[in-house]
């Protein structure tokens, strides 16, 4: 197992983020229905930015690990800057090859929290 693996387990095992956010919160939920998984996002949007983000729900070792790593990396980000993340960006974070049955899985969590700030810009 290499050095990635370990990484995506530990995040599957050990989510950062993971919970809700009850106060000030925007949220949203997706599941992937051809296996299961499923979403919610919680963040609190100040100025443009994520202030704080949480994640729940359930699903494979990569959904719940691309939620995690997800997370930690938009926290701080600009929801601009949200809409340039796409599949390979999602792949590179996981550093793990991702085969197309399993793009959903990875793509979940994104998909998600793009789903939420699209329907806070049109607010």
């Amino acid at each position: 197992m290499d050095i990635y693996q370990k990484e995506v387990i530990d995040h599957y095992k050990h989510p950062r983020n993971f919970g809700r956010i009850k106060s000030n919160s925007k949220s949203t939920y997706a599941e992937n229905p051809s296996c299961g998984d499923s979403i919610r996002i919680d963040a609190v949007i100040k100025n443009g930015k994520i202030k704080d983000i949480k994640f729940s729900g359930e699903g494979c070792a990569i959904a719940i690990a691309s939620a995690s790593m997800l997370t930690q990396r938009v926290r701080n980000m600009e929801v601009v800057e949200i809409a340039d993340i796409d599949f390979d960006h999602v792949k590179d974070m996981l550093g793990v090859e991702i085969h197309q049955g399993r793009k959903r899985c990875a793509m979940l969590a994104l998909n998600t929290l793009k789903k939420l700030i699209l329907k806070e810009l049109k607010k």
